[in-house]
């Protein structure tokens, strides 16, 4: 369990599901009905839903490319964090959100995989957290351009490393959208 204290509750976390960030990601249609499945998910077991949005050069408050894709839908008492750094919880409201609800256990879908997905999962777990990657609702561009491997590839190594990360006190792991449970521990996590 989680190294915080009186922190019993769980959350998912929406990281930057934005129009700019997604337009070219791997299976990107496969991936955001992942993510709206979790989020279905979450909400009919009571957990806490919280939106992360990145901003940008690229990505200007208001803009189209900011905005979330439309195929997801906010609820009016799901938190918004606003962030400029990859890691959610860098010079944002995060933190202080959580620690209101009692949230020790974070779940996390969203883009890019080897950018925001990869910096959050270490500043969740480095902060004491017990942190769940959803392994089939995540997504980044194709880099390979740049020297990258392939997305598919790169999507594919997170899943295996964090499904084997481990820390004193807190847990790590990856679940599938099916196999997900909001309740009892990930059907694929290791302490």
């Amino acid at each position: 369990m989680s190294t915080l204290v009186n922190r019993p509750n769980a959350a998912l976390l929406v990281i930057d599901v934005q129009n700019g960030v997604v337009a070219e990601a791997y299976d990107r249609d496969g991936v955001v009905a992942n993510v709206g499945t979790v989020i279905d998910k979450a909400r009919a077991a009571g957990v806490e839903v919280i939106w992360i949005q990145h901003n940008s050069d690229e990505l200007e408050r208001d803009s189209e490319a900011w905005q979330y894709v439309p195929e997801l839908v906010r609820g009016e008492s799901e938190p918004l964090v606003q962030k400029a750094y990859g890691d959610s919880f860098e010079d944002t409201t995060l933190e202080a959100l959580l620690a209101e609800r009692s949230v020790g256990r974070l779940f996390v879908a969203g883009a890019q995989t080897d950018a925001c997905i990869r910096s959050t999962l270490h500043g969740a777990f480095t902060r004491g957290y017990d942190a769940t990657l959803i392994s089939d609702a995540h997504t980044t561009e194709d880099l390979s351009a740049y020297g990258a491997p392939s997305p598919d590839k790169v999507i594919s190594h997170t899943n295996l490393y964090w499904r084997f990360q481990s820390a004193p006190g807190r847990t790590a792991g990856t679940v599938s959208t099916e196999e997900v449970d909001f309740a009892g521990e990930p059907a694929e996590s290791r302490v």
